[in-house]
């Protein structure tokens, strides 16, 4: 079956998987790979760094380590799970490097990605979500992240469990107390009318 017989949005990752182990089609299953989550990775990367750039960066890291495992992907998780584990590690380990540059501590960064999503002009919104946005970035990484993936992405907890080594218990306890924080966070801003 050649992936040309087959509609790119609608191939299903087996068969993707069966071409990426034939060298022939390798390259265009890849293809096919890239175009079906690429967008689905930047917007997971880009709630966790805000900036297009950056975000844009980290996604094309997370596909070159795609391409360079995906060989020896096992199939243990679905293959959408184990590519937003990858996403997930490298948006961590790049607020980490960039705290560490820098010399950030949490508020610092915080108030950093603010600015930035205060001056995107690819974050579009209301006044509300834009509050939402920055009442999130005061969350820290991991809760954000926590965050993220249970109100935007509707991902289950056991889905988290499995991208984040992290028990469904721990997993819940922070998406709690995220969204008490944001809730704080909110009331204590003022609204315009």
């Amino acid at each position: 079956m050649g992936i040309s017989n087959v509609a790119k949005e609608s191939i299903e990752d087996q068969e993707i998987l069966a071409l990426f182990k034939q060298e022939a089609t390798q390259q265009k299953a890849f293809n096919v790979l890239v175009r079906k989550y690429q967008e689905r990775v930047y917007w997971l990367v880009r709630k966790m760094v805000i900036d297009h750039e950056d975000a844009n960066d980290i996604t094309q890291d997370v596909f070159v380590k795609v391409w360079r495992s995906l060989a020896d992907f096992q199939g243990n998780a679905q293959l959408y799970t184990w590519i937003y584990k990858i996403a997930t590690n490298e948006c961590l380990t790049f607020l980490s490097r960039k705290k560490r540059r820098f010399f950030l501590p949490i508020g610092d960064i915080s108030k950093e990605l603010t600015r930035k999503l205060e001056s995107s002009s690819y974050i579009s919104g209301d006044e509300l979500q834009l509050k939402l946005q920055k009442a999130i970035l005061t969350l820290p990484d991991k809760q954000r992240l926590v965050f993220n993936m249970k109100y935007y992405d509707d991902l289950k907890y056991e889905e988290m469990s499995e991208i984040l080594g992290t028990s469904v218990g721990a997993l819940k306890a922070s998406y709690h107390l995220a969204t008490k924080k944001i809730e704080e966070h909110l009331k204590g801003e003022k609204f315009e009318a």
